[in-house]
């Protein structure tokens, strides 16, 4: 049964956590709508890949362009089945973006 699903993202989400989910989701069929604050259809995240390469700690650097299909003002909470929050830096980006609404 299709599900319509909210997916919430930003800059340097972390790469798998952002374009894994949504294309798995997507491709089972469920209707996924990408958005994240102050960004509209069509804009873009750019994700985040960490990797341990030789230091005592990973190193980020920048992963794919992640574009948006849906716009953040258009959203409304009740018509979804399902949130999905991307891992990364992502999270800690919308936790002050609600605490300055």
């Amino acid at each position: 049964m299709k599900k319509n699903i909210l997916f919430l993202t930003g800059d340097f989400a972390e790469d798998y956590e952002t374009m894994v989910p949504f294309q798995m989701l997507t491709m089972i069929g469920h209707e996924v709508h990408a958005v994240c604050p102050d960004k509209k259809k069509g804009d873009y995240i750019t994700t985040a890949i960490h990797d341990f390469d030789g230091f005592q700690t990973y190193s980020e650097k920048p992963g794919h362009r992640f574009v948006l299909n849906y716009s953040f003002d258009d959203i409304d909470v009740a018509k979804y089945d399902a949130i999905v929050l991307a891992g990364g830096r992502a999270p800690e980006y919308l936790r002050f973006e609600s605490q300055s609404n």
